[in-house]
């Protein structure tokens, strides 16, 4: 019997068991509608089930109702931001896979990134980024 969230591949002479990351459960956390909408069009088209939360207490309160695989937050956000709300999830959810992104504000996003990294983002993007590239990040980061 195959674990749910994994698949069988096989391959002349081997059969494989690996995590399934087509279809993962995502939370996407950012404040402006517009782009929490593109965000989870964009990783419904890929596959995945996506909740959305418009900040950082909404977001935490989401995940308390139904952890996602993926946590996908901007950091630059009115009330709970992203940093705030990377450090709460991370010491909640040890092991949680977070996605932190940020455009900077008025400052340089790659400040905030590194920090978010440092709290316990597995990984940052910078905004603006490329489609595929968002793609790949939560690929890579869901198959680890």
């Amino acid at each position: 019997m195959v674990p749910r969230d994994y698949r069988v591949r096989r391959e002349p002479g081997a059969t494989h068991l690996e995590r399934d990351t087509s279809m993962a459960h995502i939370l996407v956390i950012d404040d402006e509608p517009l782009v929490r909408e593109l965000l989870k069009a964009l990783l419904e088209s890929a596959g995945h089930q996506v909740t959305v939360a418009a900040d950082g207490d909404a977001g935490i309160a989401e995940y308390r109702r139904r952890p996602a695989d993926l946590v996908l937050t901007d950091l630059i956000m009115p009330g709970k931001e992203g940093i705030e709300t990377i450090r709460e999830l991370v010491q909640g959810y040890p092991g949680i896979k977070i996605i932190a992104i940020s455009g900077g504000g008025r400052l340089d996003p790659h400040g905030y990134l590194g920090l978010a990294h440092k709290l316990g983002a597995a990984r940052t993007l910078a905004k603006p980024f490329e489609r595929r590239e968002l793609l790949d990040t939560v690929a890579e980061l869901l198959a680890e």
